[in-house]
């Protein structure tokens, strides 16, 4: 696995995440869509700590950064 996923879309990933959490902490969404959005906060967060997006592979996008040997 390749990482595809750069330090600001790790970051952003773990805001919205921790904000879905936050929501259902606080009992603003509660139901289906709860469950639905911490599934959602889950992938975003083991995306975010393994550097890839498998959406980002299949629709061939990078946001990591590349280092060049110069």
């Amino acid at each position: 696995m390749k990482t595809n996923v750069g330090i600001y879309d790790q970051a952003v990933r773990t805001l919205l995440a921790i904000a879905v959490v936050m929501l259902y902490y606080f009992s603003l969404v509660d139901g289906t869509i709860a469950q639905v959005l911490l599934i959602l906060a889950a992938v975003l967060v083991l995306s975010s700590l393994f550097g890839f997006c498998p959406l980002y592979k299949l629709f061939h996008i990078n946001t990591a950064e590349r280092h060049s040997s110069t």
